[in-house]
């Protein structure tokens, strides 16, 4: 789910290569129409597999998703940014990927933001090596880094992930 600037919530989904958004009614229990008539609309970038994941910063839309797979080292992060909630994203890089010292299957996330500052995290899960398991996962948060641009650097993996930190929920 996200939460456009305007306070509209919307829902991404999908795999297999295709990615959609569609507005949620304000009581979330059902889909709202675009003015053409449209349930959803698809925004799928290129290198798409699943596990969208949304974020505003800058007054910039930026799209993620898992890409490769998980049973062969491949699944990783890759990102995408447009001035559009609707896109188009066009592909810009991959983020995270597997670390053959650390941890394979890196690709399922979300991100996560301090309000009020530009303190950014990744919050993902990874297979740590050796992974006697197919469903042994490790749940990790590392530090999200920005360029001037606005462009995302690189994750690296860590054992240490972020210093402990206590969140004040209201």
């Amino acid at each position: 789910m996200f939460q456009d600037k305007d306070g509209q919530y919307y829902i991404m989904y999908g795999g297999w290569g295709r990615c959609n958004i569609a507005k949620l009614k304000k009581n979330f229990t059902a889909l709202e129409p675009f003015p053409n008539g449209d349930i959803v609309k698809e925004i799928t970038p290129k290198g798409y597999v699943e596990g969208p994941t949304m974020f505003i910063r800058n007054n910039t839309y930026y799209l993620m998703w898992s890409e490769g797979g998980w049973t062969n080292g491949t699944n990783k992060v890759a990102y995408a940014r447009s001035n559009n909630i609707y896109g188009p994203f066009e592909r810009e890089s991959t983020i995270l990927e597997a670390d053959s010292s650390i941890a394979t299957g890196a690709g399922h996330h979300s991100v996560m933001n301090f309000s009020g500052t530009d303190e950014w995290y990744i919050v993902y899960h990874r297979r740590p090596i050796p992974n006697l398991d197919r469903d042994h996962r490790v749940t990790c948060i590392d530090k999200l880094y920005f360029n001037t641009d606005g462009s995302i650097q690189k994750v690296k993996m860590t054992f240490e992930g972020v210093e402990k930190r206590l969140l004040n929920i209201k």
